[in-house]
């Protein structure tokens, strides 16, 4: 048998050659996958266990173990090895280190500079021919890799904390702290407006990352956040002068920029509150949440909101006497110790509850439990069962009658006590708003089933075994409502409470004895 031949070596231009090679693929993966993608195409080049290790020590890259060799250095005694030789690397304040050990060695290159990481690989002995060469072309490529990478995550952080700051503003504004929120607002852009309508985007969860970002090229001047609640809307404070068209009558409540945004956002919906100052942005919100539901009905996928009677100005002025006297052991609360909530704290978990239900939590950033710790303090202080609707409708009416009738001058308030609500909703002002408001219900069929589910506490389990229905029959129905009345029943912030207390009035105005159900001690 004639002697094996052994293998040609390379020539000076097939080695030059090759190496161009290597870099090209290397900058190939680099544009395809990062500093990853790199250490993998390192670790199926040379079969050796390829790494990026921090100046701490920290591995912050690992080729693909499937490309590596065990028996060639990817073991962990190798990963052991490398760390080992990573540090004596900067103890002797080195560029590059061959460190051999038993049978492995391991090849150190640093990519520049005392924070950047170093870049090691290690084989069996004897090192494969070229190692050190690929590996230090590999270190440029690597190091632009990541400085890019590390950019990158230095923006995104950025990008979340400035996010919790606009949130955090959203928060206190939604809550009167207009002074508090404009000192931090200032820090940011664009400055908050005096004057503004509120737009609620409502877009797939899965697009609201990129509806963001197009919502704040489409209105400039706009304070744009996402929603802290509902993971599918985002939120838009624009200036009132951004947002109306000049040329349209006033009487159309013509929005320019929910137009805009409808237009170029894709399977999107828009709602528009009207122009209102800064200190009721939670009004604003609301209105703009209620257009929402006539939004879904337009070709145009966005509606301004619709002026509606609110229960509060019918009732008038009296209501606010009532409402003090229910809130009264409320508003005298004080916490006992620096810990706990006090009247304001508690006032405000009550009222972001009973508007946004199970999501308060994530709207006030505290845990579910101390939400439900809060508001059995609450019940305890008022006597109120908050599991169901009637008193939930009752503590709504109270906390919104107080927040939006002026307080009488203490020379103005009438002797004795305040006039009953079952009183104040039985006068004939209040009885035409409650009949108009469910007259479109008759007419459809669809009264027995709002009453059933306000009777059950808005809960749909109970609704459907009563009706003899399924709950997804029972929600489709209340969609329906939802249509006709042109108001969000389902989903928080609702109109249910207004809808218990037109159908209380009623009920009032049929019977001249309240239903059992009701609760006529609070009332």
């Amino acid at each position: 048998m004639p002697p094996r031949s052994e293998p040609e070596p390379e020539s000076a231009s097939e080695r030059a050659y090759r190496r161009a090679e290597d870099i090209l693929a290397m900058q190939r993966a680099a544009r395809g996958g990062g500093s990853g993608s790199v250490l993998n195409w390192l670790t199926a080049r040379t079969h050796a266990r390829v790494l990026l290790v921090a100046p701490d020590g920290d591995r912050l890259g690992d080729g693909d173990r499937q490309g590596s060799d065990d028996r060639q250095g990817g073991g962990d005694e190798g990963v052991v090895l490398a760390h080992r030789a990573a540090g004596e690397l900067r103890t002797r304040g080195l560029d590059s280190l061959v460190l051999d050990e038993g049978n492995q060695a391991v090849v150190i290159i640093s990519l520049g500079g005392d924070d950047a990481p170093v870049l090691a690989a290690v084989a069996s002995r004897p090192l494969p021919d070229g190692l050190s060469t690929l590996l230090a072309d590999a270190s440029s490529v690597l190091d632009l890799c990541w400085r890019t990478e590390c950019a990158e995550q230095r923006w995104r952080r950025l990008e979340l904390t400035e996010a919790s700051n606009r949130e955090a503003v959203l928060h206190l504004l939604m809550n009167g702290h207009v002074t508090t929120a404009r000192q931090i607002a200032d820090l940011l852009e664009p400055t908050l407006p005096d004057v503004m309508r509120f737009h609620v985007v409502e877009s797939p969860p899965h697009l609201r990352d990129d509806v963001t970002r197009r919502c704040v090229g489409l209105a400039p001047g706009a304070w744009v956040v996402p929603c802290p609640v509902y993971h599918d809307h985002v939120l838009v404070l624009a200036p009132a002068s951004l947002t109306t068209s000049a040329s349209a009558p006033a009487s159309t409540l013509a929005s320019t920029l929910a137009s805009t945004l409808a237009a170029a956002l894709d399977d999107c919906l828009v709602g528009v509150s009207d122009c209102v100052p800064l200190r009721d942005t939670a009004l604003g919100y609301e209105q703009a949440f209620r257009a929402l539901v006539t939004a879904r009905g337009r070709a145009g996928r966005w509606a301004t909101f619709a002026h509606r009677p609110d229960p509060v100005l019918v009732i008038g002025p009296e209501l606010r006497p009532w409402a003090r006297d229910l809130l009264a052991p409320l508003r005298s609360h004080r916490a006992r110790r620096p810990q706990d909530p006090d009247s304001a704290e508690l006032a405000v978990t009550a009222a972001s509850w009973l508007a946004f239900s199970a999501q308060a939590a994530a709207l006030l950033k505290i845990h579910r439990n101390t939400v439900s710790a809060r508001l059995q303090q609450v019940e305890g202080l008022l006597a109120l069962d908050l599991d169901r609707l009637p008193d939930q409708a009752l503590l709504s009416l109270a906390l919104r009658a107080e927040a939006q009738l002026p307080a009488p001058p203490d020379d103005d308030a009438p002797p004795g006590p305040p006039a009953g609500l079952d009183a104040l909703l039985t006068r004939p002002t209040v009885l035409e708003w409650a009949r108009g408001l469910l007259a479109p219900l008759d007419e459809a069929g669809l009264r027995p089933t709002l009453d059933t589910w306000l009777r059950h506490d808005a809960r749909l389990a109970p609704t459907a075994a009563e009706l003899g229905l399924s709950t997804t029959a029972v929600r489709k129905r209340l969609g329906r409502v939802e249509h006709l009345l042109d108001r969000p029943v389902l989903r928080p912030p609702s109109d249910r409470f207004d809808l218990w207390l037109a159908r209380r009035a009623l009920r009032l105005a049929d019977a001249p004895a309240p239903a059992a159900d009701l609760r006529e001690t609070r009332v």
